[in-house]
């Protein structure tokens, strides 16, 4: 095993509280329909550009959105997180094995950066990938692809871990074998349909189910 890609928002930490509050400020400051925060759980995951697409419809100035959005998400909604237990110790029995940890995220790098550092992640893990302001590499196809680019690691010898679909077939676009984590925001439904070749319902699972899609003995 090469490298391990991991997901951010609902695989290392739950970040439902700063990302709905965040939402939901900037569809009050637009004068739109404001959703409880547990009816905005489904933005956990795509590109903020979507999610205010189908929450703001046709039409909708999208950039402004985000723009409102990050106002609040930069001064404390990137804060407004917790670490899911034993991500610590998941990340360091997969670093044990030799393989290098990315992060590959959809959320704007400059934020995603912060928030590790903020959580203790960032000295369990190699790096991080993720989007640019602009929206360049929000997509999880073109931003695993930049990895691999960058990492020049083997597809074949890596597996992505996340909890939507989005992960999930990004990954799939990119040979790269997965894992969905069934403790974020994606139902096991969603990602069997995505085809994720096996599903980990705790982090604790996780190592044993990575070295056996790799052919790797524990």
């Amino acid at each position: 095993m090469q490298a391990v890609f991991l997901d951010l928002d609902g695989t290392l930490i739950d970040p439902k509280e700063g990302i709905t509050l965040s939402i939901q400020y900037a569809l009050r400051e637009l004068g739109a329909e404001v959703p409880e925060q547990d009816d905005l759980t489904w933005c956990i995951g795509p590109p903020l550009w979507t999610s205010f697409e189908v929450l703001l419809g046709p039409g909708a100035d999208l950039n402004e959105a985000v723009s409102l959005y990050r106002e609040r998400y930069t001064d404390v909604g990137m804060y407004e997180a917790e670490v899911y237990d034993d991500i610590g110790e998941m990340l360091m029995d997969l670093r044990a094995t030799g393989a290098g940890l990315w992060i590959a995220t959809s959320k704007a790098h400059v934020y995603a950066n912060t928030v590790i550092e903020h959580f203790g992640i960032a000295s369990h893990v190699d790096g991080l990938f993720g989007s640019e302001l602009d929206g360049t590499n929000s997509d999880k196809t073109s931003l695993l692809q930049h990895a691999l680019n960058e990492t020049g690691v083997d597809p074949s010898r890596s597996i992505m871990i996340g909890d939507r679909h989005f992960d999930i077939d990004g990954a799939r676009n990119n040979d790269i074998p997965t894992i969905g984590a069934l403790w974020g925001y994606g139902e096991e439904g969603e990602l069997h349909r995505a085809e994720a070749d096996a599903l980990a319902g705790h982090p604790e699972e996780v190592l044993e189910i990575a070295m056996d899609l790799m052919g790797m003995e524990t």
